[in-house]
């Protein structure tokens, strides 16, 4: 890099002569560098912007003095805001009000957007005004201040060279939030905004619009390096996402840069963010043209959005509906016409007013041998089709250049205006008139205030000005250009969340669109469903899962399902939590099916009890003792009957009856087949000489019987309900997306001692009917009561396994149809073979066949 260092103030050379040691010691400038514009004045001020924008780096091989780096790419905007400063110097010169009696002259150098040519220019500006006429090394140099640069490269160094000698820089177009250390940038001001608030801005825009997936671009500087670590900084924590970071090198590499756009090109992130200067960005776009990428959507930083080498109509369909920040726009009332008097006639010895007519004309205006350019007079009118160059309806970047004069006139106009004795510096002194140190001069710019059309300008303890953004779009103009437009601004003076302002209907989006387009990894998750990350992958980046059954997500891209509470179960969608499904033994397809067989049970048991009751004094009737038979009958029409209670929702008294009204009737049924039972096998017994047995076996006898068994199932079922009773409990463990409302047994000892002792007695009964089985006597029922009660226990059996395993309403079913079956099979069994002797063989009806040998 020292191989391009144009001077350093004071170089001791005597190595390099062949004076002797005694010789005075001598500076020589080593090269040559000219300002591209010059003025005389008292106070002498620097400029220096990147009037090219490209470089062509020298043979660095060392075996020899390198060559200068040769700009290429004349920018005729940046030749517009080096115009706009001599403007403001020659509008300063001539006022009355600022600065009278003294002049403020200038320097201006041409950076080429380039940190190597910029460190350059700013040597080259600490030397007088005629570096070929100027004693070296004499005296301080007449520069006060500098303003400059535009990218915050370039910035840097031209900073830190000026650092020594402690001479103010304002820069007009850098923005990296690295200058805002006042220890490492402690002579820095700006009158462009921090990149701190750009960067925020940048975040607020991509939240608003949904980006959640983007890529990021950056320059290979400090001011892409600064910005993408500030809106990652701004993003950490919100729903978006970068895919890929890179980076265009500085010294532009085609080969590189198509790499860049293959990713672009492959990724899902259809918005890219880019921070990088004009200079880059030039060479980029264009390679990025020829590869035909469409449907990308440019969020540009404040360094390219207002770049007019873009507006030409071929960008377009690439760049179309670009958004970005732009800072703030101004208004220069004398911009217009000062431009028009700059050309070749006036300025005939210039290369950049030739390049200037080269770049907008396409013409030579100075025959030159080998040009392939045709030549012009030089005097051709300046258009407003010349937008690059004259486009000053509303001054972004030069009206800072504007501001940024004005800023070190007033302040060297207030620094001036120090009366002995009330100045700021030691023993309050002032600056001496004839002899102001930079230092001096750069008090009075942190202190600076004043306004220029209509707006205030001030610098903060860091050197920072007000943050304020205008939001450009790039949008098609009549003439198939792209043009500025304004559709919203951004404040940094707001409180929070009020800052970002956007006229949405007014934007063009890429591809010429109205509508925002889309920049995800993963489509959003709808609700009902959440997000489940790929593995190794970005968060945004995700598969949408289905809630679980019995889980909602009421909110698009939920992260998790939300349980339901506990009497609540998931829609089919699985977006809201509805009231379960409360079921039980209704009245449906199964309950009228069991309803109809529980009540035809009942009427046909009414119907041989009718029978029975008709045919009373018929023998078969008299022999089976009637009034046991009588009894049966009507228990069994209430066991029938029982099975209605297990049907319909339950509540506390139907749970309290179902369970007790069947213990109960059954085991008085139970206990009449028992008497019954005894009473046949006494019978056989008494025929024996001796026997009298049948004395104990009355009826009274037999009522006992029946009564003391009835009881002890009545104190049982008493002392049921008094301790524990049965009540209706909803079951939400078998099937968790229903209730199913079933009755508690309340104690599972007393319900499984009520169903013990029926089936003991059915036991016993079983045992006494199959001992008297095969007793004669075509009157002998024995062989019946064994075959019912081994149905009836059969039934039981079965009914224990099928009832544990059987929840709520197929619990009560369950219970249901085994009384039912139960009911049936004493039913079929006792009473079936009499009905039949009553009805189809009365003949048989007789004593004499009873008393026979003959069965039936």
């Amino acid at each position: 890099m020292a191989l391009y260092v144009l001077t350093i103030t004071c170089i001791q050379i005597s190595s390099f002569t062949s004076s002797p040691p005694s010789a005075a010691k001598v500076c020589t400038l080593q090269n040559s560098f000219h300002p591209s514009f010059v003025a005389k004045g008292d106070y002498v001020i620097g400029g220096i912007f990147p009037l090219h924008y490209n470089q062509e780096m020298p043979d660095l091989n060392g075996t020899y003095r390198a060559l200068p780096v040769k700009c290429n790419g004349f920018d005729p905007r940046a030749f517009r805001w080096a115009q706009t400063m001599r403007l403001a110097v020659e509008e300063i010169n001539q006022s009355a009000d600022l600065l009278p009696n003294y002049t403020l002259g200038y320097k201006i150098f041409d950076s080429c957007a380039y940190p190597l040519t910029g460190q350059r220019a700013a040597l080259a500006v600490l030397n007088g005004l005629n570096e070929d006429d100027s004693p070296m090394c004499q005296g301080a140099s007449p520069l006060l201040a500098v303003i400059g640069e535009s990218g915050s490269a370039q910035s840097i160094v031209v900073s830190r060279i000026l650092q020594p000698f402690r001479i103010p820089m304002i820069s007009y177009f850098s923005s990296c939030a690295c200058f805002t250390d006042r220890r490492e940038f402690p002579t820095f001001f700006r009158v462009i905004p921090n990149d701190d608030y750009q960067v925020k801005a940048i975040a607020q825009l991509l939240i608003r619009f949904n980006w959640t997936f983007v890529g990021l671009v950056r320059g290979d500087h400090e001011y892409g390096r600064f910005a993408i670590q500030g809106l990652l900084r701004e993003l950490q924590g919100t729903k978006v996402c970068v895919a890929y970071q890179e980076i265009i090198p500085l010294l532009y590499n085609r080969k590189r840069a198509l790499e860049i756009m293959e990713v672009m090109r492959s990724s899902s992130a259809k918005v890219v963010v880019v921070f990088s200067a004009e200079g880059e960005m030039t060479p980029f776009l264009r390679d990025y043209m020829t590869q035909n990428i469409t449907g990308i959507q440019w969020v540009a930083s404040e360094a390219w959005v207002t770049a007019s080498v873009f507006t030409g109509s071929e960008f377009y369909p690439y760049l179309g509906g670009t958004i970005g920040f732009g800072i703030r726009k101004g208004h220069i009332s004398r911009l217009s016409l000062y431009l028009q008097t700059v050309n070749p006639q006036l300025y005939p010895n210039n290369n950049l007013v030739k390049e200037l007519w080269e770049a907008l004309y396409g013409c030579n205006p100075s025959p030159v041998p080998g040009s392939q350019l045709p030549q012009c007079s030089g005097l051709e009118s300046l258009l407003e089709q010349h937008s690059a160059y004259m486009n000053t309806s509303s001054p972004r970047v030069a009206y800072n250049v504007y501001k940024a004069v004005y800023a070190v006139a007033y302040s060297l106009h207030n620094l001036l205006l120090c009366q002995p004795g009330t100045g700021p510096f030691q023993n309050n002194s002032c600056a001496q008139s004839n002899n102001i140190h930079p230092w001096q001069l750069q008090y009075y710019l942190q202190q600076v205030k004043f306004n220029i059309a209509e707006e205030e300008v001030n610098f903060d303890l860091k050197g920072d000005s007000i943050p304020y953004y205008d939001i450009l779009n790039w949008q098609r103009g009549t003439d198939g250009n792209i043009e500025f437009v304004n559709v919203g601004l951004f404040d940094g003076t707001k409180p929070a969340g009020e800052e970002l302002v956007i006229q949405e209907d007014r934007i063009m989006w890429a591809g010429h669109q109205s509508e925002v387009p889309v920049s995800v990894c993963s489509a959003s998750c709808l609700p009902g469903s959440r997000k489940a990350v790929r593995r190794g992958e970005s968060v945004c980046c995700f598969n949408c899962v289905p809630c679980d059954s019995g889980k909602i997500s009421n909110q698009t891209n939920s992260i998790d399902c939300t349980l339901c509470p506990e009497d609540f179960w998931s829609n089919n969608d699985r977006a809201a939590c509805v009231p379960k499904k409360v079921e039980f033994l209704a009245y449906d397809s199964l309950g009228i099916a069991l309803t109809v067989i529980s009540v035809v049970g009942a009427c046909l048991t009414i119907a041989v009890l009718a029978v029975f009751f008709y045919h009373r004094k018929t023998v078969i009737v008299r022999v089976n003792n009637s009034e046991l038979s009588f009894f049966i009958l009507c228990a069994l029409t209430l066991c029938f009957l029982c099975s209605l209670l297990f049907i319909g929702e339950p509540t506390l008294w139907s749970c309290m009856l179902r369970h007790t009204a069947f213990s109960i009737t059954f085991s008085l049924c139970i206990s009449c087949i028992l008497g019954k039972t005894l009473v046949v096998l006494a019978a056989f017994t008494a025929t024996r000489p001796g026997d009298n047995i049948m004395k104990w076996l009355g009826p009274k006898q037999q009522r006992a019987i029946i009564f003391m068994s009835t009881l002890i199932q009545v104190a049982i079922c008493a002392a049921w309900l008094i301790d524990a009773p049965p009540s209706p409990s909803p079951n939400t463990q078998y099937e968790r997306s229903k209730i199913i409302l079933e009755c508690s047994v309340g104690s599972s000892i007393a319900f499984w001692c009520v169903l013990g002792y029926i089936g003991l007695q059915a036991c016993l009964c079983f045992v006494l009917a199959f001992l008297a089985r095969t007793l004669p006597g075509n009157f002998n029922e024995a062989k019946f009561i064994t075959f019912s009660m081994l149905i009836f226990c059969a039934v039981w059996l079965a009914f224990i396994p099928a009832y544990i395993s059987s929840p709520g309403n197929y619990a009560d079913a369950v219970e249901s149809f085994a009384i039912l079956a139960s009911s049936f099979g004493l039913l079929f069994c006792l009473f079936a073979p009499k009905c039949y002797i009553i009805l189809l063989k009365p003949e048989k009806n007789t004593k004499q066949h009873l008393m026979g040998k003959e069965k039936y």
